[in-house]
Order: structure tokens, then C-alpha cells, then sequence
């Protein structure tokens, strides 16, 4: 199994342990490209056989969440798992007051990790610092939202706000939940939250553990499964001729205005990691665009295919 698999991962058990059920079921290498909080459930894309090389290209690509939000009390967490630390009554709070919260953070912002999260303190992970009960002071982080939107509102003196945002990688959106907390001047935490698009990927093409644990053994999950190629659709393809493939296998670099370059200019070549594709559509490697000796090239970043090809 060569490619990526998009994974239900249900609430309470770990990013990592949903990785684990899939290696001990199919016994194939694979690795995640993004972990869900414990607590949170959705899209969990994994990276299978030589294809967890591709892991890289997709840790950065935007999400979306749906997150459920309830207002009047906090917790130690900023989630339903810690322990309440503050109450209030949320019943004057309105839809249109929370709509507006929301609207406002939005952006880029920079806001503090929640303290008890996995970042890196002093070499360690945060929370174990904090549960430790040393004074750990919570690192900010630079997160960008593309829209926060309030989808459904249930008032009352402990209110439920139902949401949905797009988001950059690297955004808490327990952290967002803090700062809604404080721009409503009421305690608040995530009471649910799913993920269900991770880049060009939706939640609803996944496969759940259940079907992994009756489709396994891994033969019968290669319908399921996304071709290399197909794993990276978020980045520019170009398509090259049995020679060219030849040298990129070889880990050697071809000229970018040898291979026609699909209308871009080799004097102006796409910027990022793209996709350097045989005549049969198969991923060969991930490429990027360099300038040597005044000349375009594009230079194999990640080879895929090199034994086939070689």
C-alpha cells in the first residue's frame, strides 16, 4: 500500500493510537499529517508506505472544524476534558453578540497556546509542566482564521454556540475559544469539536475503524486508498516524457523549459513544492523550481517512483 487513506478518528482515543489500530491491522508503515486533540473527533488523513514521505506536503494545508461552544463556564483544559475553573450566567448573552464575537477573530492573530497542550517547554510538553504544578507561562503562537461563522445558538444561563470555521494550520481552537471568552466577558469552553476538511480533503470520504477492522487485510482498503499523486492535489503537476522521468528517478535534475512547462514561464516557474508526474499519471517525485546558471531546473525534492523507473 503506496498512497494516503482519509480516517474517521472517533473522540478519546489519540491522533497516534489511530495510526497504531491502522498499522497493527494491515501491518503497513503509515503516519498521520495533523493531530486531533484526544477530545476532538473527524478527518485524520494518514500517509501509507513510501507515501509517508508525502507527510510534509500536506502538515501545513488549511482545516476546517465544526466546534461547539458552551458558554458560562471554563475549564483548567479550555475543553470538556479539565476541570471547571470558572462559572457564570450566560443568559444575556444573544446570538447576534456571539455572531459578532466570532466575526471580530478573525485574521491572522496571535494568541497563546492552551497550557495544557503538547508544545514544548524547556524540553518538555507543556501540560505535563503545568500538571506538575510548576509556573509555566503559555507561549503565543501566530494562527489565522478564514471565517468563523455562529450556525446554531441555544440561550440560557449555560448557552451553546454551534459553529463553523476555516482555519490555517496551527490554530488552537481552544485558543480562539479563550479569546471568544474574553471579547464576551463570559467563561467559555469547547464542549465538542470535529474536524471535516483537512486542504482539499472532506470528512465525508473517510473510512471509519470499524470498516478499516473488516476491510483489513490491507489488500481490500486499495479502493479506499489515494494514490500518491492523487494525495497532493493541492500542488502544481507537470507531466514528463520517459527520459525526463529517467533522471528524476535518478534523483537528477531536468530543465524546467525542456518540458514545455504547461504554459508557465520558465523565467517565472511556480513557487512551492510541485508534482512531477510519469505519462500514466504516477507520482515520480515532488520537485522544485531552482535557478542555476541562469537556467530553470527542476530538482527532485522527494522520489517516489525510483525503482520503478530506474
Amino acid at each position: 500500500m503506496d498512497g494516503a487513506l482519509l480516517v474517521v478518528k472517533p473522540p478519546g482515543m489519540t491522533s497516534h493510537d489511530a495510526v497504531d489500530f491502522f498499522r497493527r491491522r494491515t501491518g503497513e508503515k503509515a503516519g498521520h499529517t495533523g493531530t486531533l486533540d484526544t477530545a476532538a473527533a473527524g478527518l485524520l488523513v494518514l500517509c501509507v508506505g513510501r507515501a509517508t514521505r508525502l507527510a510534509q506536503y500536506l502538515v501545513g494545508c488549511d482545516k476546517t472544524y465544526w466546534a461547539e461552544i458552551t458558554l458560562g463556564l471554563a475549564t483548567d483544559s479550555a475543553d470538556a476534558e479539565g476541570q471547571i475553573v470558572a462559572r457564570a450566567d450566560a443568559a444575556p448573552l444573544t446570538a447576534d453578540a456571539v455572531a459578532a464575537a466570532l466575526a471580530q477573530l478573525t485574521g491572522p492573530l496571535t494568541l497563546p497556546v492552551p497550557r495544557l497542550s503538547a508544545i514544548k517547554s524547556a524540553g518538555r510538553p507543556l501540560h505535563r509542566r503545568v500538571r506538575r504544578g510548576e509556573t509555566v507561562e503559555a507561549p503565543d503562537r501566530d494562527m489565522r482564521v478564514g471565517r468563523w461563522e455562529l450556525r446554531d445558538f441555544l440561550p440560557g444561563s449555560l448557552a451553546t454556540a454551534r459553529t463553523v470555521l476555516d482555519c490555517a494550520s496551527g490554530t488552537y481552537v481552544r485558543s480562539l475559544v479563550a479569546a471568544l471568552s474574553a471579547a464576551l466577558a463570559t467563561p467559555a469552553y469547547l464542549s465538542f469539536l470535529v474536524r471535516t476538511r483537512v486542504g482539499p480533503f472532506p470528512l465525508s470520504a473517510a473510512v471509519t475503524l470499524e470498516e478499516i477492522e473488516q476491510l483489513a487485510p490491507a489488500e481490500r482498503l486499495q479502493d479506499r486508498l489515494l494514490t500518491p499523486a492523487q494525495a497532493l492535489p493541492h500542488l502544481w503537476a507537470l507531466t514528463l516524457d520517459a527520459a525526463q522521468a529517467r533522471r528524476i528517478a535518478h534523483g537528477m535534475s531536468v530543465p524546467f523549459s525542456e518540458t514545455g512547462g504547461a504554459g508557465v514561464s520558465p523565467a517565472s516557474p511556480p513557487d512551492g513544492p510541485l508534482r512531477l508526474l510519469d505519462g500514466q499519471g504516477h507520482l515520480l517525485a515532488v520537485a522544485r523550481a531552482e535557478q542555476s546558471d541562469g537556467a530553470c531546473i527542476l530538482r527532485p525534492e522527494t522520489v517516489i517512483l525510483s525503482d520503478q523507473t530506474a
